[in-house]
């Protein structure tokens, strides 16, 4: 309201200033025109107008821009300590990696041994190739020596081989029993036949011709007295029940008997159920009708195929015969197999008694 009031006073303000000017001039003077007084009021107006005020809203304002100013400027020097302390931590970290280094390469330097075989020089093409042509005929020699102790060892193997081998066959035709035999026909041993088993006869393969001595297959019973072992030539007789008599060269204190069946593994019918099983042993006296039981036995055809038994002659008789009697074999329904029958002992004088003693055969 104030400066409405002020405004209108400056617009009367001129009218009122020309007419006091005009009651002060003298009579007669010029009277000045409307232009000049109208210029004249402006002059004055311009000189009374008090100066322009500062606006509050400008000075807000300016406060505003002030302070913002200032935080972008704090922000900035928190920045720059951040990163001189992130700077300070990354040179130290440097520098510790850098002694560490430092000690892991002076140790391998000093407290590590150098390798034998490290290169010292640079070698040329002809030197490198000079060298992969020696090491070649190092490994010829050596391959050399090699085929040569190859040969010698085969050589070693074979002379061993032969060696082994000729052991073998002398312990396979050695007597395992170490005790004279009385039931060897080469020593004269024979077989008393009239008190001896008949052989057995296969019905289904008897035929005309095997009636004959020089067709039949059938082994008489002389060959138990036979050291040649081997499957096939044995004596069957028929049965499971049966009976020998070994006619001995001489008077003879029998100690034991010895049977021998080859094993079930080298038999062609896969099994040894002909072997003989449970069988006892007679001496005879000279009358042909006096026995004496020396004991019964078991033959295992599980154990060894050379199976020596000890017979009950106590007080110590000699015998001119000895009769092994079979009383079963290990399950064959026809027939049973008798390969070879041993009798060991002390052979006596001619003139001597029963219970005379004599020097060992």
């Amino acid at each position: 309201m104030g400066w409405k009031l002020s405004a209108e006073a400056c617009a009367s303000e001129p009218q009122w200033a020309d007419r006091l000017w005009r009651g002060n001039q003298p009579a007669g003077s010029p009277v000045a025109s409307e232009e000049q007084l109208d210029l004249l009021s402006t002059l004055d107006l311009r000189q009374e107008m008090p100066p322009p005020r500062v606006s509050k809203n400008f000075l807000s304002l300016l406060l505003q821009v002030l302070s913002v100013l200032l935080s972008l400027a704090g922000d900035a020097l928190v920045l720059v300590y951040r990163e001189v302390c992130s700077i300070r931590f990354l040179l130290t970290a440097v520098s510790l990696l850098s002694l560490f280094l430092a000690a892991l390469w002076w140790g391998l330097l000093y407290l590590v041994p150098p390798l034998e075989n490290e290169p010292k020089e640079m070698l040329t093409l002809s030197e490198y190739h000079e060298r992969v042509r020696s090491q070649g005929q190092q490994l010829q020699q050596l391959q050399a020596e090699l085929d040569k102790l190859h040969k010698e060892v085969s050589i070693v193997r074979a002379a061993n081989s032969e060696r082994v081998a000729k052991i073998v066959f002398q312990r396979l035709n050695e007597d395992f029993v170490r005790k004279p035999d009385y039931a060897l026909s080469s020593v004269g041993a024979s077989i008393d036949l009239e008190k001896t088993s008949h052989d057995y006869e296969d019905a289904n393969t008897a035929y005309f011709w095997n009636r004959f001595s020089f067709w039949n297959y059938a082994r008489p019973p002389t060959v138990i007295l036979e050291p040649d072992v081997f499957p096939g030539n044995c004596w069957a007789f028929e049965g499971d029940q049966g009976q020998v008599v070994i006619r001995l060269p001489g008077r003879v204190q029998l100690s034991d008997v010895t049977l021998q069946h080859p094993p079930p593994s080298v038999a062609h019918t896969g099994g040894a159920n002909s072997a003989p099983r449970d069988f006892a042993v007679y001496g005879l006296q000279v009358d042909d009708e006096t026995e004496v039981f020396l004991g019964k036995f078991t033959f295992d055809v599980e154990k060894s195929e050379i199976q020596t038994f000890h017979l009950q002659n106590d007080p110590p008789a000699a015998f001119p015969k000895v009769k092994i009697q079979i009383l079963s074999n290990w399950g064959h329904p026809r027939f049973t197999c008798l390969y070879r029958v041993r009798a060991h002992g002390m052979r006596t004088s001619e003139g001597a008694g029963d219970s005379a003693t004599g020097e060992p055969h």
